[in-house]
C-alpha cells in the first residue's frame, strides 16, 4: 500500500466544474480503498471526512474543514458473465464518460443513454444519474462501500440504496457523507438489445444521419451530439450541468398547469403522475441568457447555471435561490437542487 500525500490549504479550484474559489484544510487523493485507514490515523480525531470526485455536481463554500480526499481509484474487470450479459466491476474514481466509451469499445449495451455525463464513476448510484429514459438504476447490480467512521466494508445492492429520481440512500442526511463508494457493479448487454431512443431528441438525430437500425454506439454518438449542443464545457464556462431537478407533480396539478399553459411540455411519471421540464419553467420566467454580476443562465439552456468568472459559491446559490423564487410565484412549482451544495 503506498503512503497518500496529505497537503494543507489546497486550492480545489480545479477541481470542482463551477471553478469556484475554496480552500481545504487537509487534502490527500486516495488511489485504492487500502489506502484508507492509515490516512484517516494521519488527521486529528474528531476531522471531518469529505470525498470528492469529478467536482462537477458540487458547489463549493470558500474554504472547506476537515479532510477532503479526491477519489482517483481507478481498475476494471469482469465479475460475472454470461452468454448475454456481463457484470462489470468499475473502481469508483473512474471518468464516467470515459466508462461508457469503454463499454461500448467491448460491444456492451446499456449506459449508452449516459454518455457524456460528468463526474465519476462513485457519483453515480449517489446522484442515481440518467438521462434520455435511462437511469443508472436500470442497470445497477451492487457496490462496495466503506464506512469512514469505522473503516467497516459493506456490499449495498439496489434494493438497499433505495434509488428514486436523482436520489439514493446515500443522499439522505443520517447517511449522507459517511461512507466512501470504492467499486461499482453495472449488468450490461452482450448482445444486440432493445435501444432507448424515443427521449428527448435522440431519434430526430438519428434520422439526420440516416441511421434506422440504431447500435448502442450509434444512440450514445446522438446523445452527445445533442449534450455538447445544449451544454457548455465547464473547462470554458464554469457549470454543473442540471442545477434543478425536473419537478414532477400530480395529474390535478398538471391539468392545471396545462389550462393556464397549453403549449407546456411534459412526460409521463410513475404513479400517474407528470415531469414538467425545469428548463421550461425557468424560460418562461425570463431567466435564459440573464446575467446578475458573475452569475447566469445559460444562453442556449435555462437549466444549466453558469459562472462568467470569479463567482463564489454563495454568489451561484444566492443566483439559484432568485430563480426558484421566481419559478414559486409563477407556476407554484418548488424546484429542488440537483447540485450538492456543500457546507463548510
Amino acid at each position: 500500500m503506498s503512503t497518500t500525500l496529505l497537503h494543507r490549504n489546497f486550492d480545489l479550484r480545479p477541481h470542482n466544474s463551477f471553478g469556484v474559489a475554496c480552500r481545504a484544510e487537509y487534502l490527500a487523493t486516495l488511489t485504492d480503498e487500502a489506502q484508507l485507514p492509515e490516512l484517516l490515523q494521519r488527521v486529528p480525531t474528531g476531522t471531518p471526512v469529505r470525498m470528492l470526485g469529478g467536482g462537477s455536481n458540487v458547489l463549493l463554500p470558500e474554504y472547506l474543514s476537515g479532510l477532503t480526499i479526491l477519489n482517483q481509484q481507478k481498475g476494471i474487470r469482469i465479475a460475472a458473465e454470461t452468454p448475454n450479459e456481463v457484470v462489470v466491476e468499475v473502481g469508483s474514481g473512474w471518468n464516467w464518460h470515459e466508462f461508457v466509451l469503454w463499454t461500448l469499445r467491448q460491444g456492451y449495451g446499456g449506459i449508452e443513454n449516459l454518455a457524456l455525463i460528468p463526474g465519476t464513476v462513485g457519483a453515480a448510484p449517489i446522484q442515481n444519474i440518467g438521462a434520455y429514459g435511462v437511469e443508472l438504476k436500470d442497470v445497477f447490480e451492487a457496490l462496495t462501500a466503506v464506512e469512514l467512521a469505522s473503516g467497516q466494508t459493506r456490499i449495498f445492492n439496489a434494493e438497499d440504496c433505495v434509488f428514486g429520481y436523482r436520489h439514493s440512500i446515500f443522499k439522505q442526511q443520517k447517511i449522507a457523507g459517511k461512507f466512501y463508494l470504492s467499486k461499482i457493479k453495472i449488468k450490461l448487454s452482450k448482445k444486440r438489445h432493445q435501444v432507448h431512443t424515443a427521449y428527448g431528441a435522440i431519434n430526430q438525430q438519428l434520422a439526420a444521419w440516416r441511421i434506422e437500425r440504431p447500435r448502442p454506439c450509434d444512440v450514445a454518438a446522438a446523445v452527445i451530439e445533442i449534450r455538447s449542443s445544449k451544454l457548455p464545457n465547464w473547462r470554458q464556462l464554469g457549470n454543473a450541468g442540471s442545477f434543478f431537478k425536473n419537478p414532477i407533480i400530480s395529474d390535478e396539478k398538471w391539468e392545471a398547469l396545462r389550462a393556464k399553459f397549453p403549449n407546456a411540455p411534459s412526460y409521463p411519471a410513475p404513479h400517474r403522475r407528470i415531469k414538467i421540464p425545469a428548463g421550461w419553467l425557468i424560460d418562461q420566467c425570463g431567466w435564459k441568457g440573464k446575467v446578475i454580476g458573475n452569475v447566469g443562465c445559460y444562453e442556449r439552456q435555462a437549466l444549466v447555471i453558469v459562472n462568467h468568472g470569479g463567482a463564489t459559491g454563495a454568489e451561484i446559490y444566492r443566483f439559484s435561490e432568485m430563480v426558484a423564487q421566481s419559478v414559486l410565484e409563477r407556476f407554484e412549482i418548488a424546484l429542488e437542487r440537483e447540485v450538492n451544495v456543500v457546507q463548510p
